[in-house]
């Protein structure tokens, strides 16, 4: 019996899969009014083929629960933030997972990690609970690190087609651990120790992060000699070892946006890199609100509650808002006392932010200039209806109205 800890965005749809494919899976949140819904049957976010799976996974059998229970085996997927001063994870939420578990497992339990740590983590902070508790009770609970690998709108395919990483101790429970991963895992399952799949998860988000940066940095250096990053990237591009991404307006979400500081805070000198990737991803909203003021300045628009922000959401068609880089730039516009901005995005069902609408017609219309900062597919097929406004498109992907680019 598996027992899930942590019913959000990994951990629910990682333990409806489980249980779809025939593993008893009770799913545990203390979140009470999460659970509620969860046990009443209704999903708790937006996500393509989740209602699917969660009909699927409750014809199987799974349950949801505020409380752990006695399992042979604990997957762990709680958030893990990091200090916003040290850039060093924090681990407050994993080890009281850790220490709520220990109090109720089974002999012989194997608690597996999900969660984004960085290097050292489970060695610092986990392994000396899990070691009292085998002392003190000779129960042999055994420690693996198996980080998440998915995004918000592609979950369900990337559950089950991408590669996963087993860090064990030992190579017996790597394969224990990889049958239950098997059982709906169609990639590569690699067994590993620990320290590497700590670090192997943070490097790919890092990786990410990095070339988002570099075109980022490479709009920035296009929009101060007045030259089309765009086309410049595009012909770039044509040749074959060259593969440049897409600027934007900063990056959210829990990965790419929060891992790459586990580093710079465990490494202080030497990921160097690393850091001005983050400095100039985290610059991206100020830029925007620049670009804003620019735009604003040649058209004479003298109050900000004509500007439109499209997009809260941190990606297209997700409801996700975590790290948004539409919120960052919120915050920005307070820091300098602008105020009264108007905001819509077809995801996000109840207000969140001041000024924020439900009716996207009423957004456009109360709007002079929009800026463009998520690309739901919403706002591809309602682009018509931008075409007597000033677009500000940070997504490229605005093919009307007076139209701007960062």
């Amino acid at each position: 019996m598996i027992n899930v800890i942590g019913l959000g965005y990994i951990g629910l749809p990682t333990a409806l899969m489980l249980a779809k494919n025939g593993s008893k899976v009770i799913g545990t949140d203390n979140n009470a009014d999460l659970v509620r819904k969860l046990q009443k049957g209704f999903i708790t976010f937006e996500e393509a083929g989740l209602s699917k799976l969660f009909e699927e996974a409750s014809l199987a059998g799974i349950t949801f629960e505020n409380h752990y229970v006695p399992a042979d085996y604990y997957l762990v997927a709680v958030p893990t933030p990091y200090d916003k001063d040290s850039k060093k994870v924090n681990p407050k939420y994993l080890v009281e997972a850790i220490k709520g578990l220990l109090e109720v497992c089974k002999k012989g339990s194997v608690v597996i990690i999900e969660s984004t740590i960085s290097p050292k983590t489970i060695d610092v902070f986990v392994r000396p609970f899990i070691n009292e508790h085998n002392i003190n009770k000779h129960d042999n609970i055994e420690i693996v690190h198996a980080p998440e690998r998915i995004i918000p709108g592609n979950m369900i395919y990337e559950l089950e087609n991408n590669s996963r990483t087993i860090g064990c101790d030992s190579k017996e429970i790597g394969e224990r651990v990889k049958k239950i991963y098997a059982s709906f895992c169609k990639g590569e399952i690699i067994i590993t120790d620990i320290r590497t799949a700590e670090m192997t998860k943070v490097v790919e988000n890092t990786y990410r992060d990095i070339n988002i940066a570099f075109a980022n940095e490479l709009a920035k250096i296009c929009r101060h000699d007045n030259m089309d990053v765009y086309e410049i990237i595009k012909i770039a591009n044509k040749h074959p070892r060259v593969n440049i991404l897409s600027p934007g307006p900063g990056v959210g979400g829990h990965c790419i946006s929060v891992d790459p500081w586990f580093l710079v805070g465990d490494y202080p000198g030497l990921a160097n890199i690393i850091l001005a990737a983050r400095k100039i991803n985290d610059s991206m909203p100020e830029f925007v609100l620049y670009r804003m003021a620019q735009i604003m300045e040649k058209h004479r628009i003298k109050n900000v509650n004509k500007v439109g922000l499209y997009g809260l959401t941190y990606k297209e068609n997700v409801d996700d808002i975590r790290e948004s880089p539409t919120l960052q730039l919120i915050g920005n516009m307070k820091n300098h006392l602008a105020y009264g901005a108007r905001c819509f995005d077809p995801f996000v069902k109840i207000n969140i932010v001041e000024n924020q609408m439900q009716n996207f017609d009423e957004f456009v219309d109360e709007c002079e200039m929009i800026v463009i900062m998520v690309a739901h597919g919403h706002i591809l097929e309602n682009m018509d209806k931008l075409a007597d406004k000033i677009i500000l498109d940070t997504r490229n992907v605005c093919t009307c109205g007076n139209l701007y680019k960062l």
